[in-house]
């Protein structure tokens, strides 16, 4: 994966709560375990209308917010089911960040398997950036500081040590572990020695 450090970009505002993940990828879309093509579906009942039109100007679409990589949005996003489609779609859009004041810990995981910072701020501060956002401005995200930055606004946030580490290495789980390749080979170099009978034939 590409290792996540920084991203400045202009903001998608999105500051609805409770947004689940059948909104974020519809569950008659879930038809596929590729990681492409869910995009298109991504925010389908935001972004076109039940005749399948596209909502003009919707908040996704639109040129105001075109190339955006950072979503910013509200409290309690990713609720719902586990879905891992959910930020497939999510990727697939362009965004690689996405600011709340909380997400759903099954979604913030998935989220962290396919490269999406989701980071968590306080509600005003969330407030502020969507402002920011709205107005065109550029916020600047470091990962290895854990601050976001826009005009003269300043905020540090928290994130998980271990996910932090995969972010910045640009890895997986299954990458993270084989950091450890020397301490797996230790390990089964002395289990053939306790027990050679396991690895014989």
């Amino acid at each position: 994966m590409e290792k996540f450090i920084k991203v400045s970009s202009i903001a998608t505002p999105f500051p609805r709560v409770n947004i689940d993940t059948d909104i974020i990828i519809p569950a008659k879309h879930l038809k596929s375990i590729k990681r492409t093509g869910f995009g298109e579906h991504a925010f389908e009942t935001i972004r076109f209308t039940a005749e399948g039109a596209r909502i003009e100007d919707n908040i996704f679409d639109g040129e105001k917010y075109k190339g955006a990589k950072i979503l910013i949005t509200g409290d309690n996003f990713g609720c719902g089911s586990s879905r891992e489609h959910a930020p497939w779609a999510i990727a697939e859009l362009g965004f690689r960040c996405i600011i709340a004041p909380s997400f759903a810990d099954i979604f913030a995981g998935n989220c962290v398997k396919n490269n999406i910072l989701t980071v968590e701020l306080p509600q005003e501060q969330v407030d502020a950036l969507v402002i920011a956002a709205e107005a065109g401005h550029q916020i600047h995200i470091d990962l290895n500081e854990q601050t976001v930055c826009c005009e003269n606004a300043f905020y540090e946030f928290e994130y998980n040590p271990t996910h932090k580490e995969m972010l910045l290495g640009g890895l997986d789980e299954v990458g993270q572990t084989l950091q450890s390749g020397a301490a797996i080979s230790a390990y089964e170099d002395k289990t053939k020695m306790m027990t050679p009978w396991l690895y014989r034939g």
